[in-house]
């Protein structure tokens, strides 16, 4: 029996080396080249080509390399028996953190401003924004650390979600409905939705002039939640004043995008939060073990839900 890795562009030796030291009776092969595509029992999964999962007629699960799985859902071809599970990584939520604190000051002290000023050599001294209200669309793994953590900060914390939840010290809302009350006093909104039917270009023109005017997107979920043309523009008529984004429809980002060149927008390569390969590859390795004895996977995906 075997476990396939169908990771596209991306160089596994090391994670190939660490799975075979937690797994050490196991093959380990890499697609294309699978040798025996029968004996592949559980597949570790990213942005996969259509029909390399169904070419595996004996698979049993499925592993997502990463937290979230809507490039995975997105596979027409995917067997829908299969179960999913994706990786809860505890560096990635403190990486996830880091960024968002380093964005929400960047903001807050006003850098984004005087970025602009040095490059017309312009000395404007001014006072810090004031950003005191914050809203996070999505309350799962991160976004619930994220309000979590920022009214811990003495942020003012609203968040949203499909399904209302409870979290401490925050004022959660949830569904269409209670949309406009949770982003109305967002001075910085802060996106970790996952991308499902539901969610796609959530984020388009209505939505947005539900914000409060001069008010900041940041963007740390997946590019498709936002609707590109939308977003220009409110920065252009100053709905929004700005927008942070770290995910794109397409990655990389296509050399003839407006978002290259349009004023208000920070862009990072999708670097908010990385996968740590150790503590994937010990996910990896116990949920191929639970297969093996019958038991549930770890970390499952609702695949109904999309997450």
């Amino acid at each position: 029996m075997s476990i396939a890795l169908i990771i596209p562009d991306r160089k596994l030796d090391t994670v190939v080396a660490a799975l075979q030291q937690q797994l050490p009776d196991v093959t380990i092969e890499v697609w294309p080249e699978i040798s025996q595509p029968a004996a592949v029992e559980f597949a570790v999964v990213w942005k996969q080509p259509a029909g390399s999962v169904s070419s595996l007629p004996n698979l049993q699960a499925l592993q997502s390399f990463g937290a979230g799985v809507d490039s995975i859902l997105s596979d027409t071809t995917l067997p829908a028996s299969l179960p999913l599970a994706r990786i809860v990584d505890p560096h990635l939520t403190a990486s996830m953190l880091d960024y968002l604190d380093t964005v929400v000051n960047y903001y807050r002290l006003r850098f984004d401003e005087f970025g602009n000023n040095q490059q017309q050599q312009v000395w404007k001294p001014r006072s810090p924004r004031k950003i005191r209200h914050l809203t996070v669309l999505g309350l799962g793994e991160l976004g619930s650390a994220a309000a979590r953590h920022f009214a811990g900060l003495g942020y003012s914390v609203r968040g949203w979600s499909g399904s209302l939840r409870q979290i401490d010290g925050v004022q959660c809302f949830a569904g269409d409905d209670q949309f406009a009350d949770a982003v109305a006093e967002a001075d910085l909104l802060i996106c970790l939705l996952p991308l499902t039917p539901a969610t796609e270009n959530l984020l388009n023109e209505v939505r947005l002039a539900q914000l409060k005017t001069g008010a900041i997107l940041v963007n740390v979920a997946r590019g498709a939640i936002v609707d590109d043309e939308a977003l220009l523009a409110a920065l252009q008529t100053g709905q929004l004043a700005a927008a942070c984004l770290d995910v794109f429809r397409i990655e990389p980002l296509p050399a003839q995008h407006r978002f290259w060149t349009t004023p208000g927008i920070l862009l990072t390569p999708h670097i908010s939060a990385v996968t740590n390969a150790d503590t994937a590859v010990a996910q990896i390795a116990e949920n191929y073990r639970r297969v093996q004895a019958g038991l549930p996977l770890l970390n499952q995906v609702d695949r109904t839900r999309g997450y």
